[in-house]
């Protein structure tokens, strides 16, 4: 299976997916997406379909309302999303990645004691 990478209309359309307890309907996931933004159910309908043909979404249209979930689980298509990223931008470097995002000033203590945690744990995943 190819790394999933959507386009950002895509990504929004998953990350409502991500949020419903189970499949959704067409008409659900512009529900959700017309709160935030005016988009026509045309426009959901049409980028459902080639989400399917790309195979980010399944499609189950044995009912009369086809009904759409997320192939990938939402941290393989942040992990996927990230790799391309690092490479494209970072030269593949994890470092600089990391480097910028703690240069903005948007990073509280409580996240940067968080961050720690989470290197220590990676630390010791290594070493096993």
């Amino acid at each position: 299976m190819t790394a999933p990478h959507p386009t950002e209309g895509e990504l929004a359309i998953l990350r409502v997916l991500w949020g419903l307890p189970g499949p959704a309907t067409v008409r659900e996931v512009h529900e959700v997406l017309s709160r935030g933004k005016d988009t026509a159910y045309t426009t959901v309908l049409k980028m459902l379909t080639i989400m399917a043909d790309k195979g980010l979404v399944r499609r189950d249209d044995t009912e009369r309302s086809h009904t759409y979930e997320a192939v990938h689980a939402e941290p393989v298509v942040q992990a996927s999303l990230l790799q391309d990223l690092m490479r494209r931008a970072f030269a593949g470097s994890a470092l600089t990645l990391v480097q910028r995002a703690l240069d903005s000033d948007g990073t509280s203590a409580e996240e940067l004691d968080a961050i720690a945690k989470v290197i220590a744990q990676a630390k010791a995943k290594r070493k096993r």
